[in-house]
């Protein structure tokens, strides 16, 4: 009878160490991530249960390392909700993960230096993780994209000027992928050496006008699973080629006169093509944006 408990015990032990290390080794897509950052935001606007929500976020994070959305900043809102509560989480390792998402668009409010002052490091220290977070970027994309962004720029009046430019950072973004992956903030930051904005956004939209731009669609359909690529930035490239060929819309961001009384039947494929890449609703889409705007409004008084 002992044995036969030893044996039960020993393969309860394996069952378990293959499950976790099976979910521990899985890939994560990050398309169902962004679904079910929307799905907790809009309980969240309807029930206005907020210890509800702050568990909702701490599972979320559990299985998925936060990426901070633009305009939710579902990590920054998980965090300031748990203290504000009272509620654990994480410290001072949870704010250094926020400080890496935030970073790129530096400075951050004064609420988060108050944070890390109350677990005990001072403004100087919280400057210097940045300074290390700085240095911590890849100086060859750095240096490679400030002037591809430069040059995306560059006399964008005039057809052959913007080809050839076209191209030219189609190229780099090519050899990019296949040599250091997506060229995330994480790894380029947000501005260039002479400060110049290095929106991915904008150059994945001129991707649609290259030769390249079938290549694009596939290729970074990977770095949006992995969470590297915005949805936001790879369904604008999308619909642009979409809009730029006289095909329908299939993200509802650039519409044609032609498309702008959308039946009901365009609104479903639209909010269904959005979720398979995990963008939010047209509805959910407006509200969002309705809120970050207002955030922003008040964030200049």
């Amino acid at each position: 009878m002992k044995n036969y408990e030893h044996r039960l015990y020993l393969f309860t032990l394996l069952i378990i160490s293959l499950a976790v290390f099976s979910c521990k080794n899985r890939e994560l897509n990050y398309i169902d991530y962004y679904n079910k950052v929307y799905a907790i935001d809009s309980i969240h606007r309807v029930q206005k249960d907020t210890l509800a929500t702050i568990k909702r976020y701490k599972k979320l994070f559990r299985e998925y390392p936060p990426v901070q959305n633009e305009r939710i900043t579902e990590y920054e809102v998980y965090i300031r909700m748990a203290d504000k509560y009272h509620k654990n989480f994480g410290g001072v390792k949870s704010l250094d993960k926020l400080l890496a998402q935030t970073a790129p668009y530096w400075q951050p409010e004064p609420y988060f230096y108050q944070l890390y002052k109350r677990h005990g490091i001072d403004s100087l220290q919280v400057e210097q993780k940045f300074l290390q977070w700085r240095k911590g970027l890849n100086q060859v994309l750095v240096d490679s994209f400030s002037i591809a962004f430069t040059r995306d720029q560059y006399n964008r009046h005039v057809k052959e000027t913007v080809e050839m430019n076209d191209n030219k950072n189609a190229k780099l973004l090519m050899w990019t992928l296949k040599n250091y992956g997506y060229p995330s903030l994480q790894k380029k930051g947000h501005l260039g050496r002479e400060g110049q904005l290095m929106s991915m956004g904008t150059m994945l939209n001129h991707m649609a006008y290259t030769k390249y731009y079938e290549y694009f669609k596939t290729e970074l359909l990977q770095y949006v699973k992995s969470g590297e690529c915005t949805p936001r930035d790879y369904i604008e490239m999308v619909d642009k080629y979409q809009y730029v060929n006289n095909g329908a819309t299939m993200y509802g961001i650039f519409i044609r006169y032609s498309e702008a009384n959308l039946s009901a039947a365009d609104s479903a494929r639209i909010d269904k093509n959005r979720a398979a890449i995990g963008f939010p609703r047209m509805k959910t889409s407006v509200k969002i944006a309705k809120d970050y705007f207002d955030k922003l409004k008040k964030q200049k008084k």
